[in-house]
């Protein structure tokens, strides 16, 4: 092999390592062993001559010598890939693998929906989807693009709409409103038993509602805090207490009876989901076709 090539040779797995933080994960994903793995991470550092990897029993990081390098393969590795998959062209039809990171709420309104058409119509593209409630960074995950709601999109981010603009709604079983009462403002839910919701950077989420054209924010009270919204449903369901979720989230539970509503009169609405990627990652075949076909299905007629 000659040494131009060699100087990119375990490029691929350490980009895998630093991005999963493990070997095992990384050896899974590159199809090798975990031994093969190890041993082309010791060949790069040793000819980088810096150990780009800080290894305990139950813990790999990057090294600062590994997060320099990290911070400028990344971009690059996004740039050719980007370029393969622009190849694709020539041959008619859109390949490769499309990765996406889809929050579980939009999971039923955005993947399930658009996944069997998307597979019907571009059966060489292959997809993976990372359910993840988390803001992720796309390129340092090694994410094509990603699925979250409008208003916590970074301002350098291409989004795509992907559904109506969303009411937030207070929500409760009927037996839980008979025993309790329901509120008439939002400072009444403090005499409330409320279901709260942890983001996974550790900060409870303030229910927000609209009153006089002005914004008012309640930490909501209870015993219950979760970091899953469909499990926040269900347990209101359950009559366990009142959960704040947006309206399609809902929607048949509403229509069946088995949830009712309070304080919609103060509920806001906020931005819908919305696919969002690097202006560069639209140029890629897959990532197009995956935008063509989610929006004939979820926004056939424009928005």
């Amino acid at each position: 092999m000659n040494r131009a090539a060699d100087r990119f040779e375990g490029l691929t797995v350490f980009l895998s390592v630093a991005r999963h933080r493990s070997f095992r994960a990384a050896a899974a994903e590159l199809g090798v062993t975990t031994g093969a793995v190890s041993q082309a991470i010791r060949a790069l550092e040793r000819r980088v001559g810096l150990p780009l990897f800080s290894r305990t029993t139950r813990h790999v990081g990057l090294t600062e010598a590994g997060e320099r390098l990290h911070e400028r393969l990344a971009p690059a590795a996004g740039e050719i890939g980007a370029a393969l998959e622009a190849l694709d062209e020539l041959r008619g039809r859109p390949a490769g693998l499309l990765r996406l990171t889809v929050p579980r709420t939009a999971v039923p309104f955005v993947v399930e929906p658009v996944l069997p058409r998307f597979r019907r119509a571009y059966p060489d593209v292959a997809v993976e989807i990372s359910v993840n409630d988390a803001f992720v960074d796309l390129a340092e995950a090694g994410f094509d693009a990603g699925v979250r709601l409008g208003d916590g999109l970074a301002q350098d981010m291409t989004a795509v709409r992907l559904t109506r603009d969303l009411r937030w709604l207070v929500v409760g079983a009927p037996a839980y409103f008979a025993a309790h009462g329901r509120p008439e403002e939002p400072e009444d839910l403090l005499a409330h038993t409320c279901i709260r919701y942890r983001f996974q950077s550790s900060a409870l989420y303030r229910w927000e509602f609209v009153r006089d054209d002005r914004e008012v924010a309640v930490h909501a009270p209870g015993a219950l805090t979760v970091n899953d919204a469909c499990l926040a449903v269900s347990l209101a369901r359950e009559g366990l207490g009142l959960a704040y979720v947006f309206d399609l989230a809902v929607a048949e539970d509403l229509a069946s009876g088995a949830l009712a509503t309070a304080l919609e009169r103060r509920a806001p609405t906020g931005p819908g989901f919305y696919l969002y990627f690097p202006a560069r990652a639209q140029t890629q075949a897959k990532l197009r076709a995956f935008i063509d076909t989610a929006l004939a299905v979820l926004m056939p007629e424009g928005g």
